[in-house]
């Protein structure tokens, strides 16, 4: 039996990855507390783009987890949640406008292509489907493409959602009691060192587990607990056009915006990302760049993303910018997210360091979360993305 105060598990962090926790240990019989200091989705997950890939993800355990949440992101697309959750019949995935769209990677010259080709090769081996697109095939994917492009890579699984919407109803349809605008300032141990819940600005919520999904802030709550974490924020910012006729099919990128995605460099980097929306506008990237949690608006940044797009779709050039946001990606040495129990803390579990990719695996994250927390052998090794591999850099 429990009350407001108490349950089986608190998850910290109410966006795009707290919410799938929060989905699927409910549906494994837990009676779950989520709890953020602001709203629902309002830290990264409100500042993303939605993307869902495979594409851009190299073989290896982060891209089997990303075919795992593809496919748990396609079941609750095809759910249709009772009337009183959404006050529709229509589709879970029509309500978060998920757009299985796929993505298109382009290649300038052949250097580049070979290297696509070569990627292609290892992801196709570990289940991904990934199509070979001539040059002159191109523009019947993309008409409005630039000429002169090399070639590319068609991944089918590629899919998009709108992830403010997504986290929102996944936070609903998992029932969780949602303790938003409370902050956690502490995480409650007993004698034995085990957690036992956190402590907020408003009062103490107990639990004999407690899931880390802050995201960004992931390193501040581990802290909380007595352990180090070594999440950092990695800026981003996306640049969105006015409402459009639907001019872009896919998401469509730069070869080396993988290459970019995989960096350590603290330096900026930008590489041309274009795709249309189910609202009309076209949300253009991608850039990353180390400089803490500065929030200010960075005008050299918004140009070479314009540039970027341009580059790749010219009609671009006449189209009006009418805003740009910016987001901090929970960004971890290694590039995998912490995921799963920590050895240090019994009952600590996190899950955070996703950087660019946490909508996209969220679900499969949700779901390894809620076996673990339930005593079931996760359906991946957790192995790679145990959260103290960073113990001996600590202990430096």
């Amino acid at each position: 039996m429990t009350n407001g105060s108490s349950g089986d598990v608190v998850v910290v962090g109410a966006g795009m990855v707290g919410a799938a926790c929060a989905l699927y240990a409910a549906r494994a019989g837990l009676d779950v507390i989520l709890v953020d200091r602001g709203p629902v989705a309002g830290g990264t997950t409100g500042a993303g783009e939605g993307n869902l890939l495979v594409s851009d993800k190299e073989p290896g355990p982060e891209l089997r987890l990303a075919l795992l949440s593809g496919r748990l992101w396609r079941e609750l697309a095809e759910e249709v949640p009772s009337g009183k959750e959404l006050g529709t019949a229509e589709a879970l995935g029509a309500a978060f406008e998920h757009e299985p769209k796929g993505g298109l990677v382009v290649a300038s010259g052949p250097a580049e292509l070979a290297a696509l080709t070569g990627l292609a090769v290892g992801q196709r081996a570990a289940g991904v489907t990934a199509v070979p697109v001539g040059a002159s095939e191109l523009h019947d994917l993309e008409p409005y493409l630039a000429p002169g492009l090399a070639g590319g890579m068609l991944y089918p699984q590629d899919a998009q959602v709108m992830p403010t919407l997504a986290a929102a109803h996944l936070a609903r349809a998992s029932g969780a009691r949602l303790e938003t605008g409370r902050t956690v300032t502490g995480v409650l141990r007993g004698p034995d060192g085990a957690v036992r819940g956190v402590r907020t600005d408003r009062g103490d919520l107990l639990a004999p587990a407690v899931v880390n999904a802050a995201g960004t802030w992931g390193g501040e709550i581990a802290a909380l607990a007595g352990v180090r974490l070594p999440v950092l924020p990695r800026r981003g910012f996306v640049l969105v056009t006015e409402p459009l006729p639907r001019r872009v099919r896919h998401k469509v990128y730069a070869a080396d915006y993988v290459a970019d995605v995989a960096s350590d460099s603290a330096a900026l980097q930008t590489s041309p990302v274009v795709e249309g929306t189910a609202a009309g506008p076209v949300l253009i990237g991608a850039s990353r760049e180390r400089v803490g949690f500065d929030r200010s608006f960075s005008l050299p940044v918004v140009r070479a993303l314009a540039a970027g797009a341009t580059r790749l779709f010219p009609f671009l050039a006449d189209v009006r910018a009418l805003r740009t946001y910016l987001g901090f990606r929970p960004y971890l040495p290694d590039h995998l997210p912490a995921l799963g129990p920590d050895p240090r803390v019994p009952g600590l579990f996190h899950a955070c360091g996703h950087e660019g990719a946490g909508i996209g695996l969220a679900t499969g994250t949700g779901l390894l979360i809620a076996q673990t927390l339930t005593g079931k052998s996760p359906e991946l090794d957790l192995f790679p993305f145990r959260p103290d591999r960073f113990a001996e850099e600590a202990a430096e």
